[in-house]
């Protein structure tokens, strides 16, 4: 659990779950460690709740009454099956075991009229000779990973390889696109899945509510269980992930505050306000050259859904405001 920690001293945290039980069998290591990293009440229970009828204005969250014209905007959450072990305990065999049941899900999905799609593959091979009919070229692979539908090649992360997570590379690893490229599943990433949605637009609401509903549809499939936790929800790799699972952001422009081509006076500014800043291709990447920055609230566990997306919201109306002080 703690090799990442002992290998990486910079490692954030340090420690991943190996099984979807290791929050509550090694709970003696674990709890101090997750209370301490979300700054949470010893007695603290987390609480699901997608309803987001009563956010923003009777669930409308209108980014374009801050002022805002067409943005990109996603919402995704990391979820475990029960009957797995979490990915860095996988091996080979298992990461081809578990692609091999989520395809039964992906077709269910790419059945249904709203979903459609296709499943994108880098397994070489299912073992014994049996071919992959999902599997994508390099060339294919890097076109996704460039159109920010696809997680980048795992071998290439320290923290990740430490903690036996990026093992294997590349089975058991790829996507699924709903035709309209809106609805996103990862597999065999940091955690087994990471489910999402993507759109440009305004309306911060509709990312929200259609993740909501995907998920509904995903886990009403057969064989698809989610691993809870009583103390601490919805469970993942990362004790930092834990609760929600879900990371929801947008991509704004913040000339004035990024004019010295950094973004450290938008991580001064978003910090005091529970927001995270990164560059424009996920977490140690660079700010767009327009100033353009991900903005994503930092809390996960200990918080409720709808109140990660109210977070945002709010989040931005108040560095819009840092943003023309700047000026």
């Amino acid at each position: 659990c703690a090799r990442t920690g002992v290998e990486n001293p910079d490692s954030g945290l340090g420690c991943y779950a190996m099984t979807p039980d290791d929050y509550t069998t090694l709970n003696a290591f674990f709890d101090p460690v997750i209370r301490d990293y979300h700054g949470a009440d010893p007695k603290a229970v987390h609480v699901t709740d997608w309803d987001a009828s009563d956010v923003g204005e009777n669930g409308i969250l209108d980014m374009s009454k801050l002022g805002l014209d067409e943005l990109s905007m996603r919402v995704r959450v990391g979820r475990n099956l029960t009957s797995f072990n979490l990915p860095g305990a996988m091996d080979q065999a298992e990461r081809i075991a578990f692609e091999k049941t989520m395809l039964k899900a992906f077709e269910k999905l790419i059945s249904l009229p709203d979903y459609g799609g296709q499943v994108y593959s880098l397994t070489p091979d299912f073992g014994n000779g049996e071919k992959n009919p999902n599997l994508i070229t390099m060339e294919e692979y890097q076109e996704l990973v460039d159109a920010h539908i696809m997680f980048k090649n795992m071998d290439a992360d320290p923290y990740l390889k430490s903690a036996g997570i990026a093992s294997d590379w590349p089975y058991g690893r790829g996507c699924y696109v709903s035709a309209d490229k809106q609805f996103i599943i990862w597999f065999g990433e940091e955690d087994q899945l990471r489910i999402m949605c993507m759109k440009k637009g305004t309306m911060l609401n509709e990312v929200f509510d259609r993740l909501n509903a995907g998920l509904q549809v995903v886990e009403s499939i057969d064989g698809i269980d989610f691993a809870t936790s009583s103390q601490y929800g919805y469970v993942t790799s990362c004790p930092s992930n834990l609760g929600t699972g879900m990371r929801a952001s947008v991509h704004i422009k913040l000339p004035n505050l990024t004019k010295d081509g950094t973004d450290k006076k938008a991580k001064k500014v978003a910090s005091p306000l529970g927001l995270s800043v990164r560059g424009t291709g996920g977490e140690h990447t660079p700010i767009g050259a327009d100033g353009t920055v991900d903005i994503s609230p930092r809390a996960r566990l200990f918080i409720k859904e709808k109140e990660i997306i109210q977070k945002l919201y709010d989040g931005i109306a108040l560095l819009l405001k840092e943003e023309k002080k700047a000026a």
